[in-house]
């Protein structure tokens, strides 16, 4: 038995919009109620949410029970760690930070087994395996997994070009508040330079036939990165959902 189809790379590759949401609870049960609301893709995040190996595991277990395609970000593009969330099941990884070819390079070898790559096989009591019911799954894993890079710096937008030049990279995610950051205005992603960046960005992703990526947190920009011609777009993240829907609740009755 093959390695499962990734609808997710799937659907990338056929030019669908995937609309998706940030996971950052790093707990099952959350995981599991965001998977029933309907987005296409969940990002368990693993850079700025307090989560571990067995966490990213028990959410991927969680989010197994929907059709919503789990995409685990890692904190750093190290191959132990890709290997780790890949035996757990992970088919789609996102990583940050990528500023050169070289690098997504080496991103690309880390998901992939030998010859191609370095990963580690030994995975046959994992549950990328189905705990090794996957019988021809070391033959055909490689083609199920996804890599999504993020560039989100000055330098990672200097060496887009090259990086959309790697083989084995699948869509580029532009990380709109470190960009901004970066570039000198301290998270403000709506200012008209940065705007023009994500823009111009988004335009040559799309133009060297890779999927381009990028997180809104309110409707203008969200809205903005639609018709930039994002192809997966998240639209918001399950902390700030909760925090302003609680907040939001308490003042309406306590103003009362």
């Amino acid at each position: 038995m093959p390695a499962p189809v990734n609808t997710f790379k799937e659907a990338l590759a056929n030019g669908d919009r995937l609309i998706g949401c940030w996971t950052s609870f790093a707990e099952s049960v959350t995981a599991e109620i965001m998977g029933t609301a309907g987005f296409d893709w969940l990002v368990i995040d693993g850079e700025h949410a307090p989560n571990d190996i067995r966490s990213v595991r028990d959410q991927l277990m969680a989010l197994s029970a929907s059709a919503t395609h789990p995409v685990v970000r890692v904190p750093v593009g190290d191959t132990a760690l890709i290997k780790m969330v890949l035996d757990a099941g992970a088919q789609t990884i996102l990583v940050p930070m990528v500023n050169s070819a070289d690098q997504a390079r080496e991103l690309v070898r880390a998901c992939r087994y030998p010859p191609e790559g370095v990963r580690g096989v030994g995975a046959g009591a994992a549950r990328a395996t189905g705990y090794g019911s996957f019988s021809d799954y070391i033959q055909t894993a490689d083609a199920q997994v996804c890599l999504l890079v993020q560039v989100e710096n000055r330098a990672g937008i200097t060496a887009l070009d090259d990086i959309l030049k790697v083989d084995g990279v699948e869509g580029v995610f532009i990380g709109p508040a470190d960009l901004s950051t970066d570039m000198g205005y301290q998270g403000n992603s709506a200012a008209p330079e940065v705007r023009e960046t994500i823009a111009d960005a988004i335009s040559r992703i799309k133009k060297a036939g890779k999927a381009p990526g990028i997180l809104g947190t309110h409707e203008e920009a969200t809205q903005s990165y639609l018709e930039m011609g994002a192809q997966f777009l998240a639209v918001g993240i399950d902390v700030m959902i909760l925090t302003q829907a609680a907040r939001a609740l308490a003042t309406k009755w306590k103003t009362r």
